[in-house]
């Protein structure tokens, strides 16, 4: 069997993307609430909008969480990798 090549800055990207305890937190919430939109996002993290929108930012940069437009605002939902992510996370609690 061939082992997959191990991809350093493409593994940064993705660490990065969620070292942060709001971005864990969005994520969870994410799980549990998917197609929420940034209001949504920002009402339930009690933090304000413009750092919310910075948070899911990096989520979606780092390919955690995929963002899709509807009529009247963007819903996010968590990709296969965020679902791994944190999967892995809850394994270090």
């Amino acid at each position: 069997m061939k082992k997959r090549a191990f991809a350093p800055h493409a593994l940064e990207r993705i660490v990065k993307g969620f070292s942060n305890h709001r971005r864990i937190q969005v994520l969870s919430i994410l799980e549990g609430e998917p197609q929420l939109s940034l209001d949504e996002i920002t009402e339930r993290t009690h933090i304000n909008y413009k750092t919310a929108s910075e948070h899911v930012r990096r989520l979606a940069l780092s390919g955690l969480v995929y963002k899709r437009s509807d009529s009247h605002s963007v819903r996010h939902v968590l990709s296969a990798r965020g679902k791994q992510v944190l999967k892995f996370l809850r394994t270090l609690e």
